[in-house]
């Protein structure tokens, strides 16, 4: 990873630039591992082992592999609408968990692709 570069902008604000991995983790809401479900097994993991974050999206459609089609619509009502879990962080660190991810998701699918992170803190006290 590149160290990244750390600018000072309007107002003592300070916006560090750098690159990383993004994962996104598609799978279905009804996926569960051991007994729990999938995407809340997901982010509790990555959370233990220190990720930088992780945000879950619920979809309102969706198709996959069976090209079933899932839906939130009233007359097709889905328990299974499809999930992505988006989680940014250093390519260390996604190598790191992705043993774990291997070995917990059973169907799914996981792209990965190199991002340029912006960040912006205008407290550099804390």
């Amino acid at each position: 990873m590149k160290t990244g570069q750390v600018k000072a902008i309007e107002g003592g604000q300070m916006k560090r630039e750098s690159t990383a991995i993004l994962l996104r983790i598609f799978i279905g809401e009804s996926d569960r591992y051991k007994g729990k479900p999938l995407y809340m097994h997901i982010v509790e993991m990555l959370k233990g082992e220190g990720i930088a974050g992780a945000t879950v999206f619920r979809g309102i459609t969706g198709f996959g592999k069976h090209s079933r089609i899932h839906t939130t619509s009233i007359l097709r009502l889905s328990t299974d609408l499809p999930i992505l879990i988006e989680v940014a962080d250093l390519e260390e660190n996604i190598d790191r968990i992705r043993p774990k991810l291997d070995e917990i998701i059973n169907q799914g699918l996981i792209t990965e692709e190199k991002v340029k992170i912006v960040f912006y803190d205008s407290d550099t006290n804390k």
